[in-house]
């Protein structure tokens, strides 16, 4: 049972995935930065410095006035925070794109090297099976 696990970890689909969840990671937390440090700061700015992140309305309970959606849940208030699920939906957006810029870019490179490799002169060909095995009857015959 554990040469079989050995196998199945060695087989290549399992380490390609294991790469790909690696960069995955490593590439969520670059985009998730420039969401938050690039994006974000630019659509405040469009939007008079609108942080979407704190807007919420309180369904039940207390709040302060002006408390930050981190205070309003600390006091126990059932709030529909509206504003959380908008950059959500922002940041899915924009990470979706640059994925699909990603797959665009990858798939180019791909196409360049098709075009390359269907460009390279194939080598000649040798003489089929076909073609040997008559040459050598041909050769029992004299």
């Amino acid at each position: 049972m554990f040469q079989e696990f050995k196998n199945f970890i060695a087989k290549g689909n399992v380490m390609d995935m294991a790469v790909g969840i690696i960069v995955g990671a490593a590439f969520t937390a670059i985009v998730s930065s420039m969401v938050a440090d690039l994006i974000n700061p630019l659509i405040g700015l469009f939007t008079g410095g609108i942080d979407f992140t704190n807007n919420y309305a309180v369904l039940s309970g207390d709040v302060p006035a002006g408390a930050s959606l981190a205070d309003a849940r600390d006091a126990g208030a059932s709030i529909f925070a509206y504003g959380s699920f908008i950059m959500a939906v922002v940041n899915f957006v924009i990470i979706a794109f640059v994925v699909f810029l990603l797959v665009k870019m990858v798939n180019r490179v791909k196409d360049a090297a098709a075009k390359e490799e269907e460009a390279a002169p194939a080598a000649p060909a040798g003489p089929s099976e076909l073609d040997v095995l008559l040459e050598i009857r041909d050769s029992l015959k004299k």
